[in-house]
């Protein structure tokens, strides 16, 4: 397969414009990003013009209406719709989020609609992942405890030590943070990134998990972790409200109190 890699703001020729068979008095146009590798030809952006009275609330359901009713070549991810399984992240009128949970509303004038950014594209709006999947994995994502867990019960935490991973475990994975650090644009091969440090620090984090050490050498790297310069790109673009920025400000505090 052909894979294109998108960058930021790249100039993409004018495509073809689809008009829904209902006109009303709130039309709105959304210019979505299209390529195909099948056809060996160039990246373009289709207009699609829909009636909003008889579209739902958000970008996610224009897409779903397109899709159904005027071009069902359009290709997307999407899940829950709930801002839960991060599905549906694409840039949309030059922001990282999720499609699902981003209002029509908030967007003046005509949407435009692209993958994330400096991904290698698949089709249409849907990037490839894999390598910043194998980079979650390589974290070890999972509780490691040689303890012998409890018989019939949970491994019980404080309430403070539970509070410690608040506002880490409930990041989805999304990457829309990732795709926005112009640090990860330039050196993703070898940085790892907002999102699988924030869910590094989930573990280092965690009372229950006792491999916070290998976690930490696993990261004394000169790109793994320090390639971050805090311009905070990701705690800006975050849909859930999470904080990556901090969470890789406090793995670098942790290295430094081991060297102390």
């Amino acid at each position: 397969m052909v894979q294109l890699r998108l960058p930021l703001n790249s100039r993409l020729q004018k495509g073809k414009t689809y008009i829904s068979s209902s006109k009303g008095q709130n039309m709105k146009t959304f210019h979505i990003y299209r390529y195909d590798p099948d056809s060996e030809e160039n990246p373009r952006l289709d207009s699609y013009e829909l009636n909003l009275d008889e579209c739902g609330a958000m970008v996610l359901d224009a897409l779903i209406k397109i899709k159904n009713e005027v071009d069902t070549t359009l290709t997307f991810r999407r899940s829950c719709r709930e801002g839960i399984c991060g599905s549906c992240a694409m840039n949309i009128d030059g922001t990282n989020t999720l499609a699902c949970i981003k209002p029509i509303a908030e967007c003046k004038g005509d949407i435009k609609i692209t993958p994330l950014p400096h991904l290698y594209v698949i089709k249409d709006l849907v990037p490839d992942l894999s390598f910043a999947y194998a980079q979650y994995a390589s974290i070890q994502p999972w509780l490691q405890s040689d303890e012998t867990p409890p018989p019939n019960k949970e491994r019980l935490q404080s309430k403070e030590e539970r509070e410690k991973i608040d506002g880490l475990w409930e990041c989805i994975l999304c990457f829309c943070c990732t795709t926005s650090c112009p640090s990860y644009w330039w050196n993703g091969d070898k940085y790892l990134g907002p999102a699988t440090l924030l869910q590094s620090y989930r573990w280092i984090a965690d009372s229950r998990d006792e491999a916070a050490g290998e976690r930490l050498d696993n990261l004394e790297d000169p790109f793994k972790l320090y390639r971050c310069h805090t311009i905070m790109n990701c705690t800006n673009t975050c849909p859930k409200g999470l904080n990556p920025a901090k969470a890789i400000g406090s793995i670098k505090t942790k290295m430094i109190e081991r060297i102390g």
